[in-house]
């Protein structure tokens, strides 16, 4: 998957929805409660670098991963002090050593496959100092499956239209979404299409890649709380050592 032309008016739709500032703060009072204080940080799947920014201007030394060189373009631009490298998350490797490793805001849902999850998950375990963080987000399957499930969304203002359809195939917990946006360009509009598909996982096959990959303590938590998920979350945060 790959978000080409999306990049480029990616913050201007995402950042009505994700209150980044919120998040960083979240992130930082996770750090201290795991007795963390790390100093590198990687964000894996980093898009256009609205969390890897925040974090460097409070003065973590970051490094953004995304498979997107246009989403990285973007990025370095708001970080040019942060390290970008365009890579498949789930075949990442690095001798560099961080204190703490990030995948927020669904950046799991888009590895479909066990194999391509339990990869990263062993990757992001040996690129982690002693006492290191893995902290990453999910959509839940309640979220795909309920809340978005097959339903046809609209976004209209003077200079973005969009539709965004969905289907949801239960039995693999699949949602496929297809958006297609009109965007003004002088008097016209353009058009461009963007396909995606994201997989509900279930935290219990998460919690065992996770300790097959190596790490022995998994707390999940419900979106931007310290409260345990219930079967009705949408997005829940799970914090591993």
């Amino acid at each position: 998957m790959k978000y080409g032309d999306f990049a480029y008016i990616y913050d201007r739709l995402i950042c009505d929805d994700i209150d980044y500032d919120k998040w960083c703060d979240y992130l930082e009072n996770l750090f201290h409660e795991y007795n963390c204080a790390p100093e590198r940080i990687c964000e894996l799947a980093c898009g256009t670098g609205n969390m890897t920014s925040r974090l460097a201007v409070r003065g973590y030394d970051m490094t953004g991963v995304d498979i997107s060189s246009d989403m990285l373009t973007v990025a370095a631009d708001k970080s040019p002090h942060s390290r970008f490298i365009c890579s498949d998350m789930s075949r990442f490797e690095t001798d560099t050593e961080y204190d703490a490793v990030l995948c927020m805001i669904d950046g799991i849902n888009y590895q479909i496959t066990p194999k391509s999850v339990l990869r990263t998950f062993k990757n992001v375990r040996k690129s982690l100092t002693r006492g290191g963080v893995f902290i990453f987000d999910i959509s839940t399957a309640y979220k795909l499956g309920t809340v978005i499930g097959n339903d046809t969304f609209i976004h209209s203002d003077s200079d973005i239209f969009y539709s965004w359809q969905n289907e949801y195939i239960e039995k693999y917990n699949l949602s496929y979404m297809l958006l297609n946006f009109f965007v003004r360009e002088g008097n016209k509009y353009r058009r461009f299409e963007e396909q995606h598909i994201q997989r509900g996982w279930s935290e219990r096959h998460l919690r065992y890649m996770l300790k097959s990959a190596g790490f022995s303590e998994t707390t999940v938590y419900d979106e931007l709380t310290a409260h345990t998920p219930t079967p009705e979350s949408q997005r829940i945060v799970f914090v591993c050592k």
